[in-house]
């Protein structure tokens, strides 16, 4: 099993927070604060399910002092939307990918380069707010958009679907996959083969029942919360992106929290890291089955998936665009041991 270990204390200074808070009185004595949480995901998704834990953690640590709401399912905004919330202090939290948070401060997308980490314990060292490549990023991105990395949580490996077989990048000229509509997911999908098309994540099975496009990638746990099995046939398991989702938080109402409910915040969010990343290490291989169990026709090198080829192609597309700009910081997260 992975270890997830990481330090409070190096959390509680890293991070920030955000929002229109609006305090109320409840039964007891005392007001409470009320911080809203946005997001993409199906509540039933782990990424969904994590965003609860956190708030229960939240509301159990501060005595029901701090009551942050739920809204999934983009009811709050679309992915670029969600992170502007929280730089703009609209809403307090939001979780997105690296490469939708790298349009606030554009070197954090370089986390969700594809084939970049050795492993998911080198992933996770890197992302967590000890690291001093988060640090220096983190950094940064407060700077640039008044937002910080609160914690980031194992999302899963992205893998390919669409509604035919492809075993070799070849396989996929012309043909359209969805993408996240931002540049480092547009160069993957051409790396893999296909024909990028941006799509918010909200419209994502219309599109593929439709035929607007006829694949995307995602994590395995996505396509079975979003059922995705429906409209898809095949999953190639290309690994291509081994990511962390990025729960943010706007600096303003962090800077106007209690030290005791600062604390008890950077508290919750080092449980939930590490509740939420075990969670989905666990789930992977029964979600595997389960998509064959709703026959998806699984391709792997073992049955004809050209492996190689799609790394070799992924890589040479991505390094042509990112390399001079990202160079450095892919050196300094190699170096992370």
């Amino acid at each position: 099993m992975t270890t997830l270990a990481i330090s409070r204390r190096n959390l509680l200074l890293s991070a920030g927070a955000a929002t229109i808070a609006a305090p109320f009185l409840g039964k007891g004595a005392r007001a409470a604060t009320t911080l809203r949480y946005g997001h993409m995901h199906t509540p039933n998704s782990i990424a969904g399910e994590q965003a609860q834990w956190f708030a229960d953690a939240v509301r159990e640590k501060t005595g029901g002092e701090l009551d942050i709401q739920i809204f999934p399912n983009s009811q709050l905004g679309k992915l670029q939307e969600l992170a502007e919330a929280v730089s703009t202090g609209s809403i307090a939290f939001s979780h997105n990918t690296a490469g939708a948070i790298g349009s606030l401060y554009e070197p954090f997308a370089a986390f969700d380069t594809p084939y970049l980490y050795r492993d998911i314990d080198h992933l996770m060292k890197v992302t967590d707010v000890e690291s001093p490549v988060m640090k220096d990023l983190n950094q940064g991105l407060v700077d640039a958009s008044g937002t910080r990395a609160l914690y980031a949580f194992y999302f899963g490996t992205r893998n390919l679907t669409a509604d035919r077989a492809a075993k070799a990048p070849a396989d996929l000229a012309g043909v359209k996959i969805r993408s996240i509509p931002f540049p480092i997911y547009m160069a993957t999908v051409e790396g893999l083969g296909g024909v990028p098309v941006p799509v918010d994540w909200s419209e994502v099975p219309t599109a593929l029942a439709t035929g607007v496009v006829n694949g995307q990638e995602n994590p395995m746990n996505v396509l079975v919360s979003a059922k995705l099995y429906e409209v898809q046939s095949h999953l190639m398991l290309t690994g291509h992106i081994t990511a962390a989702q990025v729960v943010m938080m706007n600096d303003g109402v962090w800077n106007d929290l209690s030290d005791t409910h600062k604390e008890a915040l950077a508290t919750a969010a080092a449980q939930t890291r590490t509740r939420a990343s075990e969670a989905m290490l666990s789930s992977e291989a029964s979600d595997l089955e389960v998509l064959r169990g709703h026959g998806m026709t699984v391709l792997d090198a073992g049955n004809g998936l050209d492996l190689g080829a799609f790394r070799q192609a992924v890589q040479a597309r991505v390094a042509s665009e990112f390399d001079s700009q990202f160079g450095d910081l892919y050196a300094k997260i190699a170096a992370v041991a």
